[in-house]
């Protein structure tokens, strides 16, 4: 037996090589079942395990470091002489991009999850993508030697996520120890007992009748009916179909993402994993069907890239789905010369070379500049997809920082890659704190980004809470005398003015205006008190940048050998220096419009929440097309905002999310403003340290 990761597509295969993303919540065993699959098809004499970093899809430092999926993973089988790749998603929220990208270039996806009631909420925005781009997918409950509940209140649990409806394919014999021993297959009307990590055996069907066998299959029957108006008619009739009928519905239905198959099993002791294997061979649409969904455009020759990896000593690669083809190599492809194919499912990419890649499977190709995730390639140009995966707005974010100012430009070039490779992350440079901001999903999300820009990069960076952009104003007006006056060896300097200060309303910046009559400060020296004026409102009394007042030139002198643009422009920072603590300065800090979504069970605990980080509940809603979700508007400090994600996923078993903007700025007075205060006040010090 071969390694799947290099066996290469089939020799002399004639049939279309299929594609199935596996994804599931973290724990679901996700990975686990691709190993048992795996294993069962032949092309693995051990199964891997997560726990020892021994998984054929975990093969990222990152993955093994921490247990879990972080990347999209190809990997590749023959089953019964069909080709097959599998794209292991990850199943982290956090990496939420990684997944939708894979199952958007699937034919169909298996969707995992615990037999567990509880946990079946994690499921929700899974399915709602898979319905909303009516992409096919099966649902296999795994762990069911383990489950937490009766596969009715199981399925009840899942039914309440999905927009389509659960026909249960299979159902779980439990013996008088209540223990899984096997499960029947209701459209074969088999039975059979499952056998440690050997094929299951099958059994006498009258010997699991206790499992209510008939009445399942009649739900299952109802359910294929609605769609099929001459199976209603037999149904109606008490006439029992005929089980190739049977299966075609099932196929013609997933196929139309009109139902979703319901398969149970427990992947780690290779329970149930052999069934859902035939299952995807007989009912998992081609390549070409999967095009047609796609409204991919027609040619002779059509890919497309799902995903883009910068590679250590190789470069840009680009990870494709080939939909028309072959793909040869020497074959012009959006007008690049296609050359060194590589094996798209070697877990070491850059290894394996090929010569041809036939229609539905995997290839990576170097050096496609200016193509990027989604673009479709043909033979004669390339063009962007009309759906793809659009990326989360930003929930999560750090400062970096390179240890040494000459790798700036390196780290520059580094996050830009990274944001290529995931286009969930994305950076700023935020002036008012000299910071460069990497943003993302969550902790995880970054952590794992600030690894691969070690290993890819070589850039080892500092990371540490970003800043906020506290902005300071004031409260009363005055007037304020400032002279600059020095006296040197040849020309002294000179500049005399006098300035009236007052608050403005909020948002208006900052207004500087002059009404000098008379000359007393000549009108070429007017901009460069201007000048120092402005340069004085970047740091305040309280260390932050100056808002909402108004400046006026309203009298001052000068002198025809000693007065100058310099002076004149001193003489406007002392005056700002001097004259703003007079004014009663008060700290502003930013203020979000933040829409918290949430599932309604778990609305109040989040508000409790939000109001404990100073929001201002504005009000809630119902989320609109999501049934039993709520949406928290609330006007949130930007300070509080800085683990919200974390605590909103906590609450919500990992679920909930938010959207924001910013809204406004706000007045912040007490114990919060004098903390704030003392803060900067250390890290200007340190700053001229």
């Amino acid at each position: 037996m071969s390694d799947p990761a290099t066996q290469g597509p089939a020799k002399g295969a004639t049939k279309e090589t299929r594609c199935v993303a596996v994804v599931g919540p973290q724990s679901s065993g996700k990975t686990t079942l691709i190993e048992s699959m795996l294993y069962a098809a032949g092309a693995l004499q051990k199964r891997g395990r997560t726990t020892d970093g021994t998984t054929v899809s975990d093969t990222a430092p990152e993955s093994r470091a921490r247990h879990m999926s972080t990347e999209l993973t190809p990997v590749r089988f023959s089953y019964l002489n069909d080709s097959w790749v599998l794209i292991d998603c990850p199943g982290a929220v956090d990496l939420i991009q990684e997944t939708h990208q894979g199952m958007l270039m699937a034919d169909a996806v298996i969707v995992v999850t615990e037999a567990d009631p509880n946990k079946m909420l994690s499921l929700g925005s899974t399915l709602r993508f898979l319905d909303d781009h009516k992409i096919p997918h099966i649902l296999f409950i795994n762990k069911m030697d383990v489950a937490q509940g009766s596969a009715r209140d199981i399925l009840a649990a899942a039914q309440s996520q999905s927009t389509r409806p659960l026909v249960l394919r299979h159902i779980p014999i439990i013996d008088k120890n209540n223990t899984l021993t096997g499960y029947v297959d209701l459209v074969a009307e088999r039975a059979y007992h499952y056998k440690l990590d050997q094929p299951s055996e099958r059994i006498d069907l009258a010997k699991a009748n206790g499992a209510g066998t008939e009445d399942a299959r009649r739900t299952l029957l109802e359910k294929l009916s609605d769609f099929d108006d001459a199976l209603m008619e037999k149904l109606l009739e008490d006439i029992v179909p005929d089980k190739a009928e049977v299966y075609k519905q099932l196929s013609k239905d997933l196929a139309e993402d009109l139902i979703v198959p319901v398969l149970i099993g427990a992947a780690e002791h290779q329970h149930g994993v052999t069934r859902l294997l035939k299952a995807l061979r007989h009912e998992v649409p081609s390549a070409a069907e999967t095009a047609l969904r796609r409204s991919i455009p027609p040619g002779d020759l059509v890919t497309q890239i799902y995903k883009t990896i910068y590679a250590p000593h190789v470069g840009k690669m680009s990870l494709m789905r080939v939909w028309r083809g072959p793909l040869k190599d020497g074959d012009m492809l959006a007008g690049h010369r296609v050359t060194n194919m590589q094996d798209g499912a070697e877990p070491k990419l850059g290894k394996a070379k090929v010569m041809t890649i036939p229609t539905g499977d995997v290839v990576a190709l170097t050096k496609l500049e200016g193509m990027f995730t989604g673009d479709i390639l043909a033979t004669d140009g390339h063009l962007k997809p009309k759906v793809w995966a659009i990326p989360p707005m930003p929930l999560y974010a750090v400062a970096v920082s390179t240890k040494d100012r000459k790798d700036d430009v390196k780290l520059g070039d580094g996050l830009r890659k990274l944001c290529e490779e995931d286009p969930s992350l994305s950076m700023q440079h935020v002036a008012e704190t000299s910071e460069l901001l990497l943003r993302g999903q969550g902790d995880i999300h970054l952590s794992i980004a600030v690894e691969r820009l070690k290993r890819k990069f070589d850039l080892i960076v500092d990371v540490k809470h970003a800043q906020i952009p506290y902005r300071e104003t004031i409260k009363r007006g005055t007037t304020h005398h400032a002279r600059f006056k020095r006296q040197s060896g040849g020309h002294g300097q000179f500049a005399d003015i006098k300035v009236e200060i007052k608050p403005l309303p909020r948002g208006s910046g900052v207004k500087f205006t002059d009404s000098i009559v008379g000359g007393v400060v000549p009108k070429n020296f007017i901009p460069a008190v201007e000048a120092g004026v402005r340069d004085n409102t970047t740091r305040g009394p309280l260390g932050f940048t100056v808002v909402d007042v108004a400046i006026n030139l309203f009298d001052g002198q000068y002198h025809s050998v000693d007065s100058s643009d310099q002076a004149f422009r001193t003489a406007g920072r002392i005056a700002m220096t001097e004259g703003l603590p007079e004014c009663e300065p008060v700290l502003l800090e930013p203020i979000d419009e933040v829409a918290v979504s949430v599932p309604n069970e778990f609305t109040s605990k989040v508000q409790r929440a939000l109001t404990q980080h100073r929001a201002q509940i504005m009000g809630f809603d119902t989320r609109e097309d999501w049934p039993g979700w709520d949406v928290i508007r609330v006007h949130m400090p930007e300070s509080k905002m800085t683990n919200l994600i974390t605590e909103i996923r906590s609450i919500s078993q990992g679920v909930g999310t938010y959207d924001s903007k910013f809204s406004h700025y706000q007045e912040l007075i007490g114990r919060d403003a004098d903390k704030v205060v003392q803060v900067r006040k250390s890290q200007l010090q340190a700053l001229h340290a």
